[in-house]
C-alpha cells in the first residue's frame, strides 16, 4: 500500500527529473561538441526535443495534481463556496471530456504510426513512441483530474481557513 501511494504522490516526478536532466545533457553536450571541438552531434538535439514533449504531457498531469494550471479568478474569488466548488467539478469534467479525446485519438495516431514502423531519422525511435506521449500524459490527467473531483467531495465546506 505504500508503493501505490508513494507512486501515486511522485509519479509525474519519477519521469519529469530524469527527462529534464537528459535533455540538459544532451544541449549541454551539443554546446560543448560545437564550440570547443567544432563538431556536433546528430542525435543531441532529436532526444532534448523528445525529452522536452514527454515532460510536456507529464507536466500537464502534475499541473493537474497539484491543482496550478492557469485559471481566471476575477470572477472565480467573487462566488460562494458552494458556487465554486460545483464550477471547480465542472472544469475538471470539461477538462476530463478534452483529456478522453486526447487520449482515444492520440492512441489512434500512435498505435497507426507502431505499425506503420516509422521511425526517427536521428535516434531510429518509433515515432509512434514520441506520438505515445499525448494519450499517456492526457490518459494520466484524466486520472488525477477524477482524483480532484473525489477529493471535492470529501473535502467539508470549512477547510480551516
Amino acid at each position: 500500500m505504500r508503493i501505490i501511494s508513494f507512486f501515486n504522490k511522485h509519479l509525474e516526478e519519477f519521469f519529469i527529473v530524469p527527462l529534464f536532466i537528459i535533455m540538459n545533457l544532451s544541449i549541454f553536450s551539443q554546446v560543448i561538441m560545437r564550440k570547443v571541438f567544432n563538431n556536433s552531434l546528430s542525435w543531441s538535439e532529436e532526444l532534448a526535443r523528445y525529452c522536452l514533449i514527454w515532460m510536456v504531457f507529464f507536466g500537464i498531469s502534475y499541473g493537474v495534481k497539484r491543482q496550478r494550471h492557469i485559471k481566471i479568478d476575477l470572477i472565480y474569488d467573487r462566488l460562494s463556496e458552494k458556487n465554486k466548488k460545483i464550477l471547480r467539478i465542472f472544469a475538471n469534467i470539461v477538462f476530463i471530456a478534452f483529456g478522453l479525446i486526447i487520449l482515444v485519438y492520440g492512441q489512434k495516431i500512435a498505435l497507426k504510426l507502431f505499425m506503420l514502423k516509422q521511425s526517427s531519422p536521428a535516434l531510429h525511435i518509433p515515432m509512434g513512441a514520441l506520438y505515445s506521449a499525448a494519450p499517456v500524459g492526457l490518459g494520466l490527467s484524466v486520472i488525477r483530474l477524477l482524483q480532484n473531483i473525489v477529493n471535492e467531495f470529501r473535502e467539508t465546506p470549512n477547510k480551516g481557513i
